[in-house]
């Protein structure tokens, strides 16, 4: 082989041997350049986490009953946001025994036309804690009645953070006390909310596991 053919030989090997390391050298400076943006965004996203999940309990429903609530329809939670709230717990069939109750104290109108409001809301579950004849004797009874469903309600719209050591006065102007934090709170020591922070039109609603008595 002559001196110059050995010589370009040796620079094509020399070059192909660069070859890789010259494109793993840009390789690696592409995914740094591209690295660096997506760092901060994750950066970004970290920061903001905190707020976000605030944000997210104080404006969406929480607790383990919401699951049993429709995705659609009027009995959703979107669609209970546009309906008052005696006629959005209508549409829930866990408030069924409420709504009865409602209904036989002459409160609907009372209810749907207030405004800016909390309701703590008994499951049928909760009124079925009470022994028959005792409900039968309470839902007999207008005044009895009356006293005990407007001891659910408040005269304001309260946030889950305002839950967290709380004292409200209620329509029935006797109190109540709630206690808890993140997505487990109790009213009067002894009521679970079992589905937070759920709007109506005119009302958050918190749905618990036993019926409040007053005093």
């Amino acid at each position: 082989m002559s001196s110059t053919k050995f010589r370009r030989t040796a620079v094509a090997v020399a070059a192909a041997a660069l070859l890789p390391f010259s494109l793993a050298a840009c390789s690696d400076s592409d995914s740094g350049t591209a690295a660096a943006p997506s760092s901060a965004a994750g950066n970004e996203a970290q920061t903001g986490a905190t707020p976000t999940e605030d944000a997210m309990t104080d404006d969406q429903p929480f607790g383990p009953a919401c699951a049993g609530v429709p995705k659609e329809g009027a009995g959703s939670f979107d669609g209970m946001a546009k309906d008052p709230v005696a006629t959005a717990a209508s549409n829930n069939p866990a408030l069924s025994t409420l709504v009865a109750a409602v209904k036989q104290a002459g409160l609907v109108d009372t209810l749907n036309n207030a405004e800016n409001i909390t309701v703590f809301a008994p499951t049928n579950d909760a009124f079925a804690k009470i022994p028959k004849a005792d409900l039968d004797k309470v839902l007999a009874d207008k005044a009895t009645l009356t006293k005990i469903l407007t001891y659910h309600v408040v005269g304001e719209k309260l946030t889950p953070k305002q839950l967290e050591n709380g004292s409200f006065e209620t329509l029935q102007k006797g109190t109540v006390t709630t206690a808890g934090s993140g997505e487990s709170y109790t009213v009067n020591d002894t009521s679970k909310v079992v589905c937070g922070n759920v709007k109506t039109s005119n009302a958050n609603v918190y749905i618990v596991d036993t019926v409040l008595m007053p005093k």
